[in-house]
């Protein structure tokens, strides 16, 4: 299950706040995620979008998140926003994901305008199906944020830079 090869990161150990997605789409399930770093005493963020960009939110559990944009959950609009710089890791959804760390989202670039916050420190990965992963290359644009690892529920990548 990817969701548990991720946990078993050494980039998870070592986050004190992470960054996850509600999936939609048949996106990789997080709630495994969530439970572990509920229990690892993390703390958790989701993304919400507003009008053109998107934050992300701190919860506390699944229950704070109910329908928002484009009908995928989210956080409450009364949170406090946190930026790119604020997470250790970012779990990144993706329709594709090629062996270079580029991705194929739903062409918003909602993800792209977020990870380039000039402060992000945070470790990016992508969490996908295997049969996501692709062997030929994704079309990419300077503008666009490759992934550091890419995690699927047979194999762990680790993307050379």
């Amino acid at each position: 299950m990817a969701q548990q090869q991720l946990v078993s990161l050494e980039e998870f150990a070592q986050a004190g706040c992470i960054a996850l997605y509600a999936p939609t789409h048949n996106e990789t399930d997080t709630s495994v995620i969530l439970a572990e770093a509920f229990g690892t005493g993390k703390r958790v963020l989701y993304p919400a979008v507003c009008q053109d960009r998107m934050v992300f939110r701190q919860v506390e559990g699944l229950e704070c998140l109910s329908e928002g944009c484009f009908g995928i959950l989210e956080p409450c609009p009364t949170g406090t926003d946190h930026q790119a710089d604020e997470p250790d890791l970012i779990v990144v959804p993706g329709v594709a994901f090629d062996l270079s760390g580029h991705r194929s989202g739903y062409g918003k670039g909602f993800y792209d305008r977020f990870l380039h916050h000039p402060g992000r420190t945070a470790h990016v990965i992508g969490l996908c199906h295997d049969f996501q992963l692709i062997d030929g290359p994704i079309p990419a644009e300077a503008h666009d944020i490759r992934m550091e690892l890419i995690v699927t529920d047979l194999r762990i990548i680790r993307v050379e830079r």
